[in-house]
């Protein structure tokens, strides 16, 4: 017979430390709200459609989505169209009242 050992009781909540500001908690979100931005500039523009011959067919139609995002994440990383500055400095206004 195998014996099931006690468990101590659970903790209570997690608490996460509070290792990063404000300010680049605000900035993190500004740069993903950009970044959805862009990926539906890029979508409405026909980036990552299928191709009439030579296509990927249904998977590139699939994953096409996954593609933009990507390109979108790494061109607000690099500074986008200066979207996610003036977010950043809105939120931060608004955080400060």
């Amino acid at each position: 017979m195998t014996i099931i050992p006690v468990l101590p009781p659970p903790r209570g909540p997690v608490t996460i430390p509070d290792t990063i500001s404000t300010d680049a908690r605000l900035r993190d979100a500004a740069q993903e709200l950009e970044a959805t931005f862009l990926a539906e500039m890029l979508k409405s523009a026909g980036f990552g459609t299928s191709r009439t011959a030579f296509g990927g067919g249904v998977g590139e139609d699939q994953f096409s989505s996954f593609l933009r995002e990507a390109q979108s994440t790494e061109m607000a990383k690099a500074g986008g169209i200066g979207l996610a500055e003036t977010l950043f400095h809105a939120m931060k206004i608004r955080n400060a009242a």
